[in-house]
C-alpha cells in the first residue's frame, strides 16, 4: 500500500491493513459548498483553490458508491441572526483570517441557514448522508458525526474537501483522538495555499494517519 510519509511516497510495511478495510471505511466530505466556492466577490468565506478539486471528488464519490463505502457530506450551517457566531461566541477566524487575505466584505453571512452559502457544490446522491451542524472548525463540534459513525460501525475516516489547513486539520486530529483510523486524500483536499497545505499533510502523516492519493486508496479497495 503507497503512501506520502512526510512528503514522500513510501510503500508501507504490514500493519496497515486496517487504514484500506473497505467494509469499515466511509468517507467524510467537508464543506465543500458556496460559502467557500462561490467564484463571486461576495463570497464570505472565499476557498478558491478548492474549486478544481469539485470534478475529481465527485468521481471518487462515485466510485466509493460503487464499492458500497457510505458517502457522508458535512457542512457548516450557522442560525440567522448570528447567534451560533458573530452575534454570539465569534470565531477566532473571522478575525485572524482577513489578517491575511484582506477583508471579507461579506463575511458576515457566511453559513447561514437557508442562504445560497450553504448550498452543495459536490453532487449530492440519495442515499448520502449529511452532517449539516457544523459551527466551528472540526467536523465533529458541535455535531452528531461520531453518533453516526460509530452507527454505522465505522473505523476509518476517509476525509476530502477543504481547507486541509484548517477544517481538514482539525477533523484528523479530533477523528484520530477518537481512535479512528483517519486517511486524507492528499489530491482531493486543497489548503489556503500550497506551503500551508503541504505543512498540514507533513502533520497528518507523522502524527494522525495515512496520506495517500485516491487512486491509491480505490486499488487498495478494489482488492
Amino acid at each position: 500500500m503507497q503512501a506520502y510519509v512526510y512528503g514522500e511516497r513510501r510503500e508501507l510495511p504490514e500493519g496497515f491493513e486496517a487504514f484500506a478495510d473497505r467494509a469499515a471505511s466511509a468517507i467524510v466530505s467537508i464543506d465543500m459548498h458556496e460559502g467557500h466556492l462561490a467564484d463571486t466577490p461576495d463570497c464570505p468565506c472565499p476557498a478558491p483553490r478548492a474549486r478544481e478539486i469539485v470534478a475529481p471528488i465527485d468521481a471518487f464519490h462515485d466510485e466509493a458508491r460503487r464499492l458500497g463505502v457510505p458517502v457522508i457530506h458535512v457542512r457548516t450551517v450557522l442560525r440567522r441572526g448570528g447567534v451560533d457566531d458573530v452575534q454570539g461566541g465569534r470565531a477566532a477566524w473571522r478575525l485572524v483570517f482577513p489578517l491575511h487575505v484582506g477583508a471579507i466584505p461579506n463575511a458576515d453571512e457566511h453559513a447561514i441557514e437557508g442562504s445560497r452559502w450553504t448550498s452543495f457544490v459536490t453532487r449530492v446522491e440519495p442515499d448520502d448522508l449529511l452532517v449539516e451542524t457544523k459551527k466551528r472548525l472540526s467536523v465533529f463540534y458541535p455535531t452528531d458525526l461520531d453518533f453516526l459513525l460509530r452507527n454505522l460501525r465505522v473505523g476509518t475516516v476517509v476525509l476530502n474537501g477543504g481547507f486541509t489547513d484548517c477544517c481538514v486539520l482539525n477533523a484528523a486530529f479530533d477523528a484520530s483522538n477518537r481512535d479512528y483510523r483517519v486517511v486524507v486524500l492528499r489530491d482531493l483536499v486543497r489548503g489556503t495555499n500550497p506551503e500551508m497545505e503541504d505543512a498540514s499533510l507533513r502533520m497528518i502523516s507523522l502524527h494522525l494517519g495515512l496520506v495517500m492519493d485516491a487512486a491509491d486508496l480505490l486499488a487498495e479497495w478494489r482488492s
